[in-house]
Order: structure tokens, then C-alpha cells, then sequence
């Protein structure tokens, strides 16, 4: 591991710091704001407004009024016209959101040219746009006549009525994109509840709304508060009907809770604890390093592969390559090109990661790289990229999601069998990677547990494949056909022509 100094800011920002609130773009009632913090300084970036109670009930009436009044969840051609506009303006303020990305997330600036930007700008709200026109809104069922009387039948989707929308801090564009563009383009909507510690990169939204589409006041509303309590007013209020939250599973526990009494439908993004799984045929020095993908983002990815399995046979090599392969991964500014790894999003989240290293190391797993504060950084929320090998199963490092620069490397036994069982010893289930023979990778892909597998270097992640996961990484799908019709009602009218 290399680390170097973090150079003084010289990006000169022009973000949207006021709520979007029915059209309009408006402090907090209160007048509260809450600092912007740069992860990799320390220090504050500017201020973001941070709403309170009356302003999130603003929101939820301002969609409701939307729904219930205009014909937004029924004029698709408008919809799409709408959503096409959003993705053109989008692309002309992608370099804004791509410093603002490094900035208040921390996200390494090569990061931004794959998943926090250049990925989902292509194609969140472009396909779903399009997949407009190609859905099959009605449906015509055979003809019957139970009552003597012959009568056709139709199956009708239609738009859910309005969706809250939480999300999280890691990938705050991404996250919000694939939510925006399904939500709006299956005709209904929202109220947005990002997090507080990237508002900026959320807040842009409504300024772009606003100034550069036809979307209708009330339509989208997006609400940053630092007071959960706001947060879960989109859970309870009988406004609102379906919740679509990215975020941990503890979380997602709790909002099926409170969510019950008004029968919301959920679609719950939750946590992972993925596979990177070798198989006995591989070339490990070809395939181990690739386990530098869980320090995407410093590791802040729910369906990064932090859980390496390597054959008992080829551990002690594949433990070897790991650390050599972590140990020489660049560390520092995340706005220098030459760094791979940036710093957590805060000290909060620093100090869980440094936490669970901790925790590993007491039930008996070994750091061979890593394990602290990367030295010759003295600011910034940073910890080193971190192999922690000889972990067990019963480890709660192999159980629990760590959320930062760390891997695990266990030994399994008993072939492909073995392996699958070690791959489904989770409670979770949400993303995966399998390197081996192609019929044999195939093979245990198809037998692992989990919403999405990468098999020998494929890639899952696009707008039109759903996304989620099986166990406690969720309950439905985001994106593709499956996620549009996440959505969406079903209604079947019967009827004669008479």
C-alpha cells in the first residue's frame, strides 16, 4: 500500500443546497442546515438545507396531490418525453456531479467513470424511458361465461400511487438514479429522502427538474434531514403507498415493522456479504487479484465479493497473492487519479471498520496487510486496505457485513459441493462472483443463493437487469422488467360489449 498527503481543495462548487419541495426549490422551514464534510479532509465543504417535520409533510402532499389531480400516472407519452429531457439535462452537469461525488462521498475519481456515475447516467433513466413503449400495459384474457352470460376480461398495470424513496450515502447518483427513473416512468410520484451525508449530490436533482424538464410540481420532492424522525414520517403516513429503501438490513427490519399497520408495499435493497469464489481448476495468479474489487469505494458496496473461498489446497498461495495484491493498492486524495482506495464516508463509519478488524483479530483471524490507519495519512477518515485471513465460518467477520476496505479469506474443502455450501453459509444473499471452468462455474452459479452472480469476469450491473437479493439482502427487485413492475398495480376488469 501506498499513501500520500491530501492536497488542498481547489474545486470551486456551485451546489443545490435548498430542498425541492412541489416545484419549488426552498430552505428548510426551520431555517436548520447541516454541514457538508469532506471524508478525505475533514473538513466542511458547505451546508445543505436539513429539513424538519413540516417540510416532509409538504412532500408527501405535494405527490399526493400530483397523483390524485394530474394525469402523470396515466399520460405515458408525456412520462417519457419528461424522463427523456431529465436524461439529456443530466449528462450536461456531469462533471459537477462527478466533483461534488468526490468531494462529499470520498469516491476515488476513477470510480466515478464506472458505477457512481458514467454507468447509471447512460442508462437509469434512458431505459426505463423507453421501456415505456415497449411495456405491455393491458393484457387481454380468454373469453368465459360462468354465469351463462359470455364476458372478456383484461388485465390492467397501473402506477402504485406515491413511493418514498430512502438512500444511502455510497452511491448517492447511482442509487438515486435507478430509483428515480423506475419510479417515475411506471407513472408514479415520490417523495426522496437521501442521506445527509452526500446532499448535494442529490439536491442537484431538483434544481435540474426544476430548470431543464416539463415534469409537473409535486412529481418529485426531495428532503434531506439529519433527524431519522423525518425519515420515517414516509413509513407511517397513510399518503404514502410503497416504500423503495437501499440501505442495511437492520434498517429494512425496521421498516417492515412500521410500515405493517398501513400494508406499504416494500422494496427493500438491503445488505450483502458476497462471494469471491474459486474453484479447483482456476489459475490463481490470474484470478486471485481480482479480489481488489471489494475496495471499490473503500469497500462501501453492498454486493462487493469481500468473502473470498479458495480450496484448502491452494490457501496458503491465494493468501499470499491477496496480501501482495492489497498491500500494493494506492491510498490517499480521492480526487487524484492514481489512487484506487479513498477514505470512509465518516468517522462513524471509520471507527465501525476499525471495530470489526478488531473483533477478527480476538476470535482469531490474522491481518497480513492492513489493520489500521494507512500511515503518512494524519487526516481523513481512512483505513488501510486489510486482509484478514484464517477466518472461519463461525467468525462474525465471515457473517457480517464490514462495509469497508477488508477482506476475508477461508479455506474450504469437499469440491464444488463444499464450496457451495461455504458460499450459502450467509444469511445474507445478494450479488456473487464464481471463477472457474466454464461448465463447472455455471454450474455452482446456478446452485449459490444469491440475486445476482458474475461468473469469469462477467458483469450483472445494467438498468435493464434486476437487482437484489435473496434472504435477508432484501425483498424484490430494482431495475429491469422485474423492477418496472416492482411498481406497478394489477387490476383485471371483466366486461361485456353490450
Amino acid at each position: 500500500m501506498t499513501a500520500s498527503p491530501i492536497a488542498a481543495a481547489t474545486v470551486n462548487f456551485n451546489p443545490e443546497t435548498r430542498l425541492f419541495i412541489d416545484g419549488q426549490l426552498r430552505d428548510a422551514s426551520t431555517g436548520r442546515t447541516a454541514d457538508n464534510i469532506n471524508p478525505a479532509t475533514e473538513e466542511v465543504l458547505g451546508i445543505a438545507a436539513d429539513a424538519g417535520a413540516e417540510d416532509m409533510d409538504a412532500a408527501i402532499a405535494a405527490a399526493r396531490h400530483a397523483f390524485d389531480s394530474t394525469d402523470w400516472s396515466t399520460n405515458r407519452e408525456f412520462r417519457q418525453h419528461c424522463l427523456m429531457q431529465l436524461h439529456e439535462a443530466l449528462q450536461q452537469e456531469k462533471e459537477e456531479m462527478r466533483a461534488e461525488l468526490v468531494a462529499e462521498a470520498g469516491a476515488p475519481l476513477g470510480m466515478t467513470y464506472i458505477a457512481q456515475l458514467d454507468w447509471p447516467l447512460a442508462d437509469a433513466i434512458r431505459w426505463p424511458a423507453e421501456h415505456i413503449s415497449e411495456f405491455a400495459w393491458e393484457r387481454q384474457l380468454g373469453e368465459d361465461a360462468k354465469m351463462g352470460v359470455p364476458y372478456n376480461r383484461m388485465v390492467v398495470k397501473e402506477a402504485m400511487g406515491v413511493v418514498g424513496a430512502i438512500t444511502p450515502w455510497n452511491f448517492p447518483v447511482e442509487i438515486v438514479a435507478n430509483k428515480v427513473g423506475q419510479i417515475l416512468a411506471t407513472g408514479n410520484t415520490m417523495v426522496l429522502k437521501p442521506a445527509i451525508e452526500t446532499p448535494w449530490s442529490v439536491l442537484r436533482w431538483g434544481r435540474i427538474i426544476a430548470e431543464k424538464t416539463d415534469i409537473p410540481p409535486g412529481v418529485v420532492n426531495i428532503v434531506t434531514a439529519a433527524d431519522n424522525n423525518v425519515a420515517q414520517r414516509l413509513l407511517t403516513d397513510p399518503r404514502i403507498d410503497m416504500i423503495s429503501f437501499t440501505g442495511s438490513t437492520a434498517v429494512g427490519e425496521l421498516i417492515q415493522q412500521l410500515t405493517a399497520p398501513t400494508m406499504k408495499r416494500n422494496l427493500l435493497e438491503l445488505g450483502g456479504k458476497s462471494v469471491y469464489l474459486l474453484l479447483d481448476d482456476v489459475d490463481l495468479a490470474a484470478t486471485v487479484p481480482g479480489c481488489i474489487g471489494a475496495l471499490m469505494h473503500s469497500g462501501q458496496g453492498c454486493a462487493l465479493t469481500t468473502r473470498m473461498l479458495v480450496p484448502r489446497k491452494y490457501y496458503d498461495e491465494a493468501v499470499e497473492i491477496a496480501t501482495a495484491t492489497f498491500g500494493g493498492v494506492p491510498v490517499g486524495d480521492p480526487a487524484d487519479p492514481a489512487n484506487f482506495c479513498g477514505p470512509l464516508v465518516s468517522a462513524k463509519q471509520r471507527d465501525r471498520v476499525l471495530g470489526y478488524i478488531q473483533v477478527a483479530k480476538e476470535q482469531g483471524a490474522r491481518v497480513t496487510v492492513g489493520g489500521g490507519a494507512p500511515a503518512g495519512l494524519d487526516r481523513g477518515f481512512f483505513v488501510a486496505p486489510t486482509v484478514l485471513a484464517d477466518v472461519r465460518p463461525d467468525h462474525r467477520v465471515f457473517q457480517e457485513e464490514i462495509f469497508g476496505p477488508v477482506i476475508t479469506i477461508t479455506p474450504y474443502d469437499g469440491g464444488d459441493d463444499g464450496a457451495v455450501e461455504m458460499a450459502n453459509n450467509s444469511t445474507y444473499g445478494l450479488a456473487g462472483t464464481v471463477l472457474g471452468s466454464y461448465e463447472r462455474a455455471m454450474a455452482v452459479a446456478r446452485r449459490i443463493r444469491t440475486g445476482s452472480v458474475n461468473v469469469n469476469g462477467g458483469i450483472f450491473y445494467a438498468a435493464d437487469a434486476p437487482f437484489g437479493g435473496y434472504k435477508m439482502s432484501g425483498i424484490g427487485r430494482q431495475n429491469g422488467v422485474e423492477g418496472f413492475e416492482q411498481h406497478l398495480q394489477t387490476k383485471v376488469i371483466a366486461y361485456t360489449t353490450d
